[in-house]
């Protein structure tokens, strides 16, 4: 569900949340602190209908850091 952002985008970007297959159209830029030095960035992607779902989790937990197009990832 996740990628790290330093690796290669995949060819078809895909919204990361459970059951879709729409077309990112964003990219949340996380780390969990406990586990990730704080430069680390890890990205879930997500869709216009899923975007806010995915902010809510990452953020209820403290662990997004920017949210960007998926064309600037």
């Amino acid at each position: 569900m996740s990628t790290p952002a330093d690796e290669t985008a995949p060819a078809e970007q895909v919204c990361s949340a459970k059951g879709c297959r729409r077309t990112a159209a964003w990219g949340l830029l996380w780390n969990n602190p406990r586990l990730h030095t704080e430069e680390r960035r890890k990205t879930w992607l997500a869709c216009e209908e899923h975007r806010t779902h995915l902010e809510t989790f990452l953020g209820s937990r403290s662990f997004l850091r920017e949210v960007v197009p998926v064309t600037d990832l």
